[in-house]
Parts: C-alpha cells; structure tokens; sequence
C-alpha cells in the first residue's frame, strides 16, 4: 500500500524515475480496487448506472497512473513518450532500470523504500 500511497503523493511529478516495484504494485493495487468497486458497483446497480462509481475513480487516477509511467520509462532511459505505444511501453516497463544516475535522475534503487 505505500507504493500506491508514494504515486498519489507524487500526483503530478512526471520527472525523474520509477522503480518497476513501484510501478507495478501501483498497477496492481489500482486493479485491485477497480475490480472492488466493479462489483461493488454492480451490487449496488445491477443495470449498470453504478458505473459512474468505476468511472470516476479512473479519471481520478488518470494523471498519477500517467505520471508513474512516464517516470518508469524514465528509469529504462526512455523518453516518456514511449507511454503512448502499449506494446513497446509493457517491455519498458518489465525491463530493469538503468543502474546509477541516467539522464533523467538519481537511481530510486539507492534510496531507501518508503516505511
């Protein structure tokens, strides 16, 4: 759950970089919590006006979801545009970052993990 909480505190910052844990434990937490709010949704609303509940969560969530993986690509030395070809941007994010400093910050794996 920090890793989520560490992405929302950083809502908008689209510098630096993105560990994959911190990437990918935000995607799974914010899976996770849409698949909640589906079925809660759908409990709720089962013709499907409930959705408004899923929709607004993912607009929420938009920027920061943006943000975490223009800085994970970052941390492959990517450009973050890669983030608009789907394909291209999955590898990216599953590869392992670049040790050391690189063009676009410090290496988030030398700095301790949030508490």
């Amino acid at each position: 759950m920090e890793w989520y909480l560490s992405v929302l505190k950083q809502y908008a910052e689209f510098g630096g970089r993105a560990r994959r844990k911190e990437y990918w434990m935000f995607t799974l937490i914010n899976c996770l919590i849409i698949m909640g709010l589906t079925i809660v949704a759908t409990v709720i609303s089962p013709s499907g006006k409930g959705s408004v509940l899923v929709s607004l969560y993912q607009l929420a969530l938009f920027i920061p979801s943006l943000a975490v993986g223009v800085r994970r690509m970052h941390d492959t030395d990517h450009s973050g545009w890669w983030i608009i070809c789907p394909i291209v941007n999955l590898v990216f994010a599953c590869m392992e970052g670049t040790q050391g400093d690189n063009r676009f910050g410090y290496d988030p794996k030398l700095v301790a993990e949030p508490a």
